[in-house]
């Protein structure tokens, strides 16, 4: 699970936060579609500007905010023959019209685990061999 790109654990789980406001949150599973959707938390009455000082100086009493999020994952769904092929084609297309498909940038997490490499290969050339 993450959090505005930031992994936060293995669900269940819980963590802790500062500020309200609308948080990006994602789940990835294997063999399920990835779940991303951003969600706004709001303060509680005793956090509302004013209220807040005397809630947290005057009080004697502990407020805690806890909030349940639960999303349903659905099953990936696997691609046919046909989905594949055409979707080769139309990325054949785009590339004799000069049109480049951007790569879907990883979380933080995978770029350390996975980076990415920084050499260039020129379309119309092998590689190099290393040396």
């Amino acid at each position: 699970m993450f959090i505005d790109d930031q992994e936060i654990g293995v669900t269940p789980v819980s963590t802790s936060f500062i500020y309200y406001g609308t948080r990006k949150i994602q789940l990835v599973k294997d063999g399920y579609e990835t779940v991303t959707v951003l969600r706004t938390f709001k303060p509680p009455w005793y956090q509302w500007a004013g209220l807040d000082f005397i809630t947290e100086n005057l009080v004697r009493s502990e407020f805690r905010d806890e909030r349940l999020v639960e999303f349903k994952l659905m099953p990936l769904r696997l691609k046919t023959n046909k989905e594949l092929v055409d979707r080769g084609n139309q990325l054949r297309q785009r590339v004799r019209q000069g049109i480049v498909t951007t790569v879907p940038v990883q979380p933080r997490n995978l770029r350390t685990l996975y980076p990415q490499s920084r050499e260039t290969i020129p379309v119309n050339r092998t590689p190099r061999r290393p040396r």
